[in-house]
């Protein structure tokens, strides 16, 4: 990257790379020793550390993601941080084994240094996902111990 980019110019990238399924691309937008927690993840891990590691993560969700997802009503809050944003939005979420649609709400913490992201905590409905696949089940038994 020859020119560095904005905190918001970097949550736009990322926002547009999952919106376009480019998840092996996204790592790129993470410096290497990031980190991301996603505080309502329902199964560990919730926290992911080094660019590495979100490489490996994001070729899991390329490789069997069952999900299309389109951003809607996205809003970025600057703050009195200048490497500090907030973003919200919506995904307008397709499950394409089921057919399923629905919205999900997104929040994300994003912190960025020098055009690349340092840290990020991610809220994320992730269980509005896993139900819509008919998982919910299999989840809570999974985390019953059964």
């Amino acid at each position: 990257m020859s020119e560095m980019l904005s905190p918001r110019e970097v949550f736009t990238k990322l926002l547009e790379g999952i919106a376009a399924g480019r998840y092996t691309e996204l790592a790129d937008l993470y410096a290497e020793d990031a980190v991301v927690e996603t505080v309502f993840e329902p199964v560990a891990p919730r926290r992911a550390e080094g660019r590495s590691a979100l490489q490996e993560r994001f070729a899991q969700v390329a490789a069997g993601s069952p999900v299309e997802l389109t951003p809607a009503n996205v809003v970025i809050r600057e703050t009195d941080d200048p490497e500090l944003i907030v973003a919200e939005w919506d995904y307008q979420v397709h499950h394409r084994p089921t057919g399923r649609t629905f919205e999900s709400a997104n929040i994300q913490v994003l912190r960025v240094r020098g055009g690349l992201i340092v840290h990020s905590r991610d809220f994320h409905d992730h269980l509005a996902l896993i139900a819509a696949g008919g998982a919910l089940p299999q989840l809570v038994a999974a985390l019953d111990g059964k």
